[in-house]
């Protein structure tokens, strides 16, 4: 397919551009040489799904495997067609990508952004972290953009480009010198924004070139209005010549004005709604159920990383069990845990911690019929939607989240009028608060105190709030999620 194609259309659709480290379909190659083709799961592609049968949609993205790799060199054209999104992947350097990845964006910007450094001990920034910026993280952003760039060129529809996320924070002030004004440019972040003094961490230069970098573009999506307002917050703080003019969700810089604007994520309604019903699902409940019992279940379902705080609900659970006896053998707790950047030290040490303190919690109360923790590590979507559905207490107790989707797939998918536990800091707690018992992720007694008031609860006042979660998660699906930011860019295009 040759990327003119990309003009056919003569109506002046805009032609969207998603830019994301890793892509919405992963490939594999065949004996006979042909490649079958995986499509993602994510939020994003979903909402994407549904965009394309509208607008012209291309996704630039990594090559993530060998088979990605060897995808994108067996086609003569660099963008490909496929199931209805123009395609196209890069094939960084492995050495760059890996400087990249798993030295700037992870853990660096992550641990940041989720102020999870130990200040005192971590980190050090010294020559290899300067290289790892230099030819990793800004080498990848730079390749990206020029990517982006070759493949609109021929285009004359309008431009919309949507980076993603904390990988791409370069991204748009090298697309905004390549491209002028030519294109409207709008980064989402999926990730919290943290007030001014977290961002102490990073070299003055890094910190200008990430903060001067998306103040190139037209305006900027966050998750709730919290990350909005700590963006406009730290741009003045650190840059003298960014103004927020009063406003706490824009600021001016030279002769643009940038919009620091809100857009929750939110989930795929429908898809989330027939996956329950698949047969593999039934089967896992079934497991679930049998597994619990007649106990009440108390769940959680996260990545292993620390900014869950998975090991303080666990330690609230521990206290539950010592102040509350009658609760034992009544209740029982069922972690499921995904793997999560196991190559980082951090992530592994507190994996470690977690399976003590579950071990130590059975070993002190458990008897020959009750087994008070489950803690079950592994990649398992479907189990998890299984258990989602028979929770009586739903923990999501982030010390920091962007969003937190599982409260939302908690509470559109459960079926037993469960009660959600939410951390005043997740991204969540903006829409879900009302109807949840709210907990503060680092006092463990207060914690500990809201699983007993959930435990106790009467079965009215379960079902009203359920019912209520219910419904607010269903009134905003992935899909106007993304629309809506498609909506403000071609607003910004008519009125241009």
């Amino acid at each position: 397919m040759n990327m003119k194609e990309i003009r056919r259309d003569k109506r002046q659709r805009p032609l969207i551009v998603i830019a994301s480290n890793r892509g919405p379909f992963s490939f594999q190659q065949e004996a006979d040489g042909s490649f079958t083709v995986k499509r993602g799961t994510g939020g994003l592609v979903t909402a994407l799904g549904a965009l394309a049968e509208r607008h012209q949609v291309l996704w630039v993205a990594a090559a993530m495997s060998e088979d990605d790799r060897r995808w994108a060199q067996s086609n003569e054209e660099k963008i490909q067609n496929v199931e209805g999104i123009y395609l196209r992947l890069i094939q960084p350097d492995p050495e760059a990508y890996e400087l990249y990845y798993n030295q700037i964006a992870n853990p660096l910007l992550w641990f940041i952004q989720h102020q999870l450094w130990d200040t005192a001990h971590y980190p050090t920034i010294n020559s290899e972290t300067w290289r790892a910026w230099s030819d990793g993280y800004a080498a990848v952003n730079r390749q990206f953009a020029e990517a982006i760039v070759d493949s609109v060129k021929y285009t004359d529809h309008p431009v919309i480009i949507f980076p993603q996320d904390y990988h791409l924070y370069l991204v748009s002030g090298y697309l905004r010198k390549m491209l002028g004004d030519r294109a409207q440019i709008q980064p989402f972040l999926h990730i919290p924004w943290p007030g001014p003094d977290a961002w102490r961490i990073l070299p003055k230069e890094m910190r200008d070139a990430t903060f001067y970098s998306l103040l190139a573009s037209d305006r900027i999506g966050f998750q709730t209005q919290r990350d909005a307002f700590n963006f406009v917050q730290t741009c003045r703080f650190y840059l003298p010549d960014a103004h927020s003019m009063g406003s706490r969700d824009s600021l001016t810089y030279g002769d643009r004005k940038i919009e620091a604007n809100t857009y929750p994520i939110s989930v795929d309604v429908n898809q989330l709604e027939t996956l329950v019903e698949e047969p593999e699902v039934r089967l896992l409940r079934s497991q679930v159920l049998n597994s619990t019992g007649d106990r009440k279940l108390i769940l959680r379902v996260d990545r292993v990383e620390p900014s869950k705080n998975i090991l303080r609900s666990l330690e609230a659970y521990r206290v539950l069990l010592e102040e509350h006896p009658e609760h034992h053998d009544k209740v029982q707790m069922l972690t499921l845990l995904a793997p999560s950047r196991m190559e980082v030290y951090e992530y592994q040490n507190y994996l470690r911690e977690i399976m003590a303190e579950g071990g130590m919690i059975n070993a002190e109360f458990s008897d020959e019929l009750w087994e008070p923790v489950r803690v079950v590590v592994g990649e398992n979507y479907l189990r998890a939607l299984a258990a989602l559905q028979l929770y009586d207490v739903l923990m999501v107790n982030p010390l920091t989240d962007g969003m937190n989707l599982v409260a939302k797939e908690g509470a559109l998918v459960n079926q037993r009028d469960g009660v959600l536990l939410l951390s005043e800091y997740a991204g969540a707690f903006y829409e879900l608060g009302e109807q949840a018992l709210i907990v503060p992720p680092f006092d463990v007694y207060s914690t500990m105190k809201a699983m007993h008031e959930a435990l106790i609860m009467t079965e009215e006042e379960r079902h009203r709030r359920a019912e209520a979660l219910r419904e607010l998660v269903r009134g905003s699906g992935v899909r106007d999620w993304f629309q809506h930011q498609v909506e403000d860019a071609m607003q910004a295009l008519v009125n241009s």
